[in-house]
């Protein structure tokens, strides 16, 4: 089995063979594609979404500090490239037993937040639909899986690697459940507006939504991911009502099963009736690359998670035109 030790995400595109042409589906806007690298702790196989992973090393080769009274889950600190990062030891966080060979840290970017994630090795990539990625079963109130794939006789686990991150960081919980108080005037008309989101982590969603609940934004329609979302949306439009009465602004993560936010956003623009509907796109997946897809799809806003301040700010400012005054 080859491994892509020290190689960068795009590299270990080009050394699979996975990359037919420079742009490849990292490049493409509202396809409902996107692509895995697959891990194996074990003799169970994982994946993570490719626009997440900066790179692949080997552990030996990188010094790991403990840090006295980290979370459990954390062997120590180490440096790749003048950065230090936290290094997740994944067996021990999915309590399952990992192997005697050869180590790799995949070397992730997730909420703006740079760690690493220890895991025994690292063997290719796969371009899949999202339609071909389906919801976890569920298990029990710890799955830490969001989707399975199938490719053939063997399943690739798809992991909640936010949810991970926010259990070893509580700065991200705090940002997810901290936000401004608002005037009275303005927390009742948001009480007043209706809005659905699209989030497939079952942890997110509950304090997405009841964050929102508790700034005043009472009628929420959370669903698990785009294609569900889309289905409802789908069944207001054909409603004999205007739309602003039934759907005021849609707030979608990017990587989800069944349908991803991007192709999520494409179809509401595509929409006579749902065309002018606000869309801000809240995920982990916000970088460069990432906002430009989402400005050529027609995203109103974007907003890296955790920021839940920033996201009702910027909902008030889509909806009612008011604009959070900026801090000095």
């Amino acid at each position: 089995m080859k491994t892509f030790a020290g190689l960068a995400a795009e590299e270990i595109l080009g050394a699979i063979g996975m990359a037919e042409d420079k742009k490849g589906i990292l490049l493409e806007t509202g396809t409902n594609e996107f692509e895995i690298v697959e891990f194996g702790i074990g003799d169970v196989n994982y994946g993570i979404n490719v626009a997440k992973v900066r790179e692949v090393i080997t552990a030996s080769d990188f010094p790991v500090t403990e840090m006295p009274q980290a979370h459990p889950y954390i062997d120590g600190l180490f440096t790749l490239r003048g950065r230090s990062m936290p290094l997740v030891n994944l067996p021990r966080c999915l309590n399952v037993p990992g192997s005697d060979r050869a180590k790799n840290i995949i070397v992730t970017e997730i909420n703006a937040y740079y760690i690493g994630f220890l895991v025994d090795n690292v063997s290719r990539i796969h371009r899949v639909s999202w339609k071909d990625m389906e919801p976890a079963p569920e298990v029990g109130d710890q799955s830490r899986v969001v989707g399975i794939v199938k490719f053939g006789e063997k399943i690739v686990l798809l992991l909640d690697f936010e949810t991970i991150i926010a259990e070893v960081n509580p700065e991200i919980n705090a940002k997810l459940t901290t936000f401004e108080e608002a005037e009275a005037d303005l927390k009742e008309r948001r009480s007043k507006e209706h809005i659905v989101v699209a989030e497939d982590s079952p942890m997110l969603r509950d304090l997405l939504t009841t964050t929102l609940h508790e700034s005043g934004y009472n009628y929420v329609k959370p669903y698990s991911n785009g294609k569900e979302a889309w289905d409802y949306l789908e069944a207001l439009a054909a409603k004999d009502a205007p739309i602003e009465s039934l759907v005021r602004l849609v707030v979608t993560d990017i990587e989800m099963p069944q349908m991803d936010g991007h192709r999520l956003l494409k179809l509401i623009r595509a929409n006579d009736r749902l065309h002018d509907v606000p869309v801000v796109l809240f995920s982990s997946l916000i970088n460069e690359e990432m906002r430009r897809k989402g400005d050529e799809l027609g995203a109103n806003g974007q907003i890296a998670k955790p920021e839940i301040n920033q996201l009702i700010g910027l909902l008030d400012d889509l909806i009612f035109g008011v604009k959070k005054k900026k801090e000095d």
